[in-house]
């Protein structure tokens, strides 16, 4: 008899939904999305935004130092944790530069912090090659430029954890910011291979043609903000919000294949123990993800 694999360690992730407005203050409401490399191990060419797994660096007082408007007993309590939680403020913002070039901080003695200058974007852009390169650490980048950054405009707005039978297993929160106005993002050319600006309707709408690859929590967190006509009522309903509910998927298998069950679907109670025994996961979960973007019924 063949033993079981082993399971999946459950990585801490998070993810940001970059924000901005057609017309400022007027709409339509865009976010940012980014390609992942065709090669990548889950999904690959899929559009998502950016994000990724929460690094040791991103906790800790030296990193905390570094914050305004947010400190860690304050995150913790927000993502209900007991300690840490700040980490995720971070590590958002850290990936946020690294894929997508965009920095959300502000300079020590106050002003955001504006790549209007193009002696001083070509520098940051510089720092961001030496980052990803592992040449630096993003926070020797922010006390070398005197910034703090921008935790007090960066709001949590979901959580999810990958179900199991993934190959490799997330516990994301996402969170909601609005794009600075003079910072361009531009992807990375390595993890990712595209970035642009879409209205979440318009990002399911070529989702369902065919056009793009996403995946299941990107859709739902697209028909979430749909919702919202402009990036200051996504921000302010975000900012308000007293609780994040927890997703975490499971994987069931039924007489038509395997599915997945989201908390409130009939059998997620009973699917608890169940294990994904699909030979091919990302293919699990292109069908699932299928099935969540289904076109919206017309106004009656």
């Amino acid at each position: 008899m063949v033993d079981p694999p082993p399971p999946v360690q459950v990585r801490q992730a998070a993810t940001l939904m970059l924000v901005r407005d057609g017309r400022p203050g007027v709409g339509p409401l865009e976010v940012l999305m980014v390609r992942r490399n065709l090669n990548a191990d889950f999904v690959g060419g899929a559009y998502v935004f950016p994000g990724g797994a929460v690094d040791p660096a991103d906790g800790g007082a030296e990193a905390e130092a570094i914050c305004r408007g947010r400190s860690d007993a304050e995150a913790s309590a927000v993502l209900e944790v007991a300690e840490g939680g700040l980490a995720y403020w971070v590590a958002v913002l850290r990936e946020c530069f690294e894929e997508a070039g965009v920095l959300l901080a502000d300079r020590a003695d106050g002003p955001p912090l504006s790549f209007a200058d193009p002696d001083l974007e070509a520098r940051f852009a510089a720092h961001r090659r030496d980052v990803n390169g592992g040449r630096r650490r993003f926070l020797d980048v922010c006390a070398e430029e005197s910034l703090v950054l921008a935790v007090d405009r960066v709001h949590y707005f979901a959580h999810w954890i990958t179900p199991l039978g993934a190959p490799r297993r997330y516990d994301t929160r996402f969170f909601v910011a609005a794009a600075p106005t003079d910072q361009t993002p531009a992807h990375d050319a390595g993890e990712l291979i595209a970035d642009l600006w879409i209205e979440p309707a318009e990002a399911l709408a070529r989702g369902r043609a065919g056009e793009f690859e996403l995946i299941f929590p990107t859709i739902r967190n697209l028909q979430a903000i749909s919702r919202f006509a402009t990036a200051d009522e996504l921000l302010a309903a975000a900012a308000d919000s007293a609780q994040v509910p927890l997703i975490e998927p499971r994987v069931v298998a039924d007489a038509h294949g395997w599915r997945i069950l989201l908390p409130g679907d009939p059998g997620y109670a009973e699917a608890a123990d169940e294990r994904a025994r699909a030979a091919d996961f990302n293919e699990l979960v292109r069908r699932a993800s299928a099935a969540a973007n289904e076109a919206p019924e017309p106004p009656r």
